[in-house]
């Protein structure tokens, strides 16, 4: 089995410049916002937050972050990625006590029974977090820069450890790419299911195929959209209904 990781830098090894993620904000407070990232980007972020979790809020196997970020949403992807970097249980369930809560609305019932809480400005160009933050809680728009573009864990996972705790459902690393809709190898995938769990799951699943995701926040991703042609959309897989994406 490999881990989250290895599938990330291998990725990153076979062609560090094709795009992992293609995000379209389809919100009407979104302004229509399209952002690319490409794989050694994306592995750059992942390292970046990675580092921040392990040597700035000490996870490590066996802690629990909570990441409640909309999806899809290229934030949400980087987070998860980063979770599972350290070893840690990602969890997209509210869930009191959780070691960190990383989140856009720090100010949520749920991060009062959260160890430290890390506030996530969902804008690409915002440089602090819009808005007032209590003593104590990390500006990631402002701080996750500070850390290393490169991240080498303190320990890993066992295949048999939680990876995700989604609807109530435990998922072991070893299990995290099982049951999925089959995704083609270097298929160009549409994604615009509002399920955190299952998406997370698909950015692994992409990398682990070579294949690359484009993201509808938002929309329901028409298949008209001329959007998708001239970004060499060939695969939709099954997303529960496709139900739209909206913030929660």
């Amino acid at each position: 089995m490999q881990l989250p990781h290895e599938i990330l830098a291998r990725a990153v090894a076979a062609d560090a410049t094709r795009p992992a993620l293609t995000y379209y904000d389809d919100r009407p407070e979104g302004a229509g916002e399209r952002i690319e990232i490409s794989r050694k980007v994306l592995g750059t972020w992942v390292a970046k937050a990675a580092n921040a979790l392990q040597e700035g809020l000490d996870v490590q196997p066996g802690s629990v972050v909570l990441v409640d970020l909309p999806a899809p949403h290229w934030r949400l992807a980087y987070w998860a990625l980063a979770v599972w970097s350290v070893g840690a249980t990602l969890t997209v369930d509210a869930h009191e006590g959780a070691d960190v809560l990383v989140t856009a609305d720090p100010d949520a019932p749920v991060a009062d029974d959260c160890d430290e809480v890390v506030a996530v400005s969902l804008p690409a160009l915002a440089r602090r977090f819009g808005g007032e933050l209590r003593s104590g809680v990390m500006d990631e728009a402002a701080e996750l820069a500070s850390y290393a573009d490169d991240f080498t864990a303190w320990d890993e996972a066992e295949d048999g450890d939680t990876a995700l705790v989604s609807a109530g459902e435990r998922v072991t690393y070893a299990d995290l790419l099982t049951g999925l809709p089959d995704v083609p190898d270097g298929a160009r995938t549409l994604l615009f299911d509002s399920d955190p769990g299952l998406f997370v799951r698909q950015v692994l699943q992409l990398l682990d195929r070579q294949a690359s995701g484009v993201l509808v926040h938002g929309g329901a991703a028409p298949q008209d959209d001329p959007r998708w042609a001239a970004e060499g959309v060939d695969h939709r897989p099954g997303t529960g209904g496709g139900k739209p994406a909206t913030d929660r």
